[in-house]
């Protein structure tokens, strides 16, 4: 996408977290737009990220950033966006976006009138690269033209773009907790569990490969199985008799939850 003055179209994004990184990676190798400035208020973070970049200067403070940007996405952890906008300049003609699940798109209204949500559904580290082209991404604006350059920007990163307005995304964000944060805990606990045996994580690798198939061939309701949704009672008992008591509490409130979805007595 090129502006009126025939350039690409300027980026700068505040953050430097995985979020951010893989962001700014993505936008740096897309035709039509140029990352022009990383901002953290840890200016080592700013710079490892803006290393990796073409053209993009680091910052570690917001009255430092470019005053004409096209395109400001702020990247940071939901708490710290507030605060942040409190510090930032309003301007007119900057679209303002944001990349939280949670948030809604109005906590950028302060900033001007062209604002938005540029939400990606992954789970993103600094250290892995992801292919943002298979991420969906949900947005949100606040006009119809500030949609516009919005669809724009969204439609060249992914192939899968959708709108959703605030409500929407939250919900959305919940289920991705329970999806990906809880279940990735839980991976964690069995990983606890395995090398306390001596046994390695990838021994479930395969289970776990087969699970999200089924789960995503089928449905999750259809493929559930194990002990809770047999109701086998007995098995249950023994295994939280193995777990410390935190763990054994994780056992039993899962297990009581599958229980009731499919109504055991």
């Amino acid at each position: 996408m090129l502006n009126d003055l025939g350039l690409d179209t300027s980026v700068v994004i505040l953050g430097s977290g995985g979020v951010a990184t893989s962001l700014a990676r993505a936008l740096d190798d897309t035709v039509g737009y140029s990352v022009r400035q990383i901002y953290s208020p840890h200016l080592a973070h700013a710079e490892a990220l803006a290393g990796k970049l073409a053209v993009a200067e680091a910052i570690d403070r917001v009255e430092d950033m470019m005053p004409d940007a096209d395109i400001v996405i702020i990247s940071v952890t939901d708490d710290a966006v507030a605060q942040l906008v409190a510090s930032l300049t309003p301007r007119s003609d900057t679209l303002w976006l944001h990349t939280s699940g949670s948030l809604p798109a109005s906590v950028l209204a302060p900033l001007g009138p062209r604002y938005g949500v540029l939400y990606p559904l992954q789970t993103f580290s600094r250290s892995r690269e992801v292919r943002m082209a298979r991420v969906p991404i949900f947005i949100e604006a606040s006009t119809e033209e500030a949609m516009v350059t919005l669809r724009r920007l969204a439609d060249s990163l992914s192939d899968t773009v959708h709108e959703a307005d605030s409500e929407r995304r939250r919900r959305l964000h919940v289920a991705a907790v329970f999806a990906c944060n809880f279940a990735n805990h839980l991976w964690a606990i069995a990983d606890d569990l395995l090398t306390a045996d001596d046994l390695s994580f990838d021994v479930l690798v395969p289970l776990l490969k087969e699970t999200l198939e089924k789960a995503a061939d089928d449905n999750p309701s259809d493929g559930q199985t194990g002990p809770a949704r047999r109701g086998d009672r007995s098995v249950m008992e023994a295994h939280q008799a193995m777990l410390s008591p935190a763990n054994a509490e994780i056992y039993r409130l899962l297990s009581q939850s599958i229980i009731s979805r499919y109504d055991f007595l």
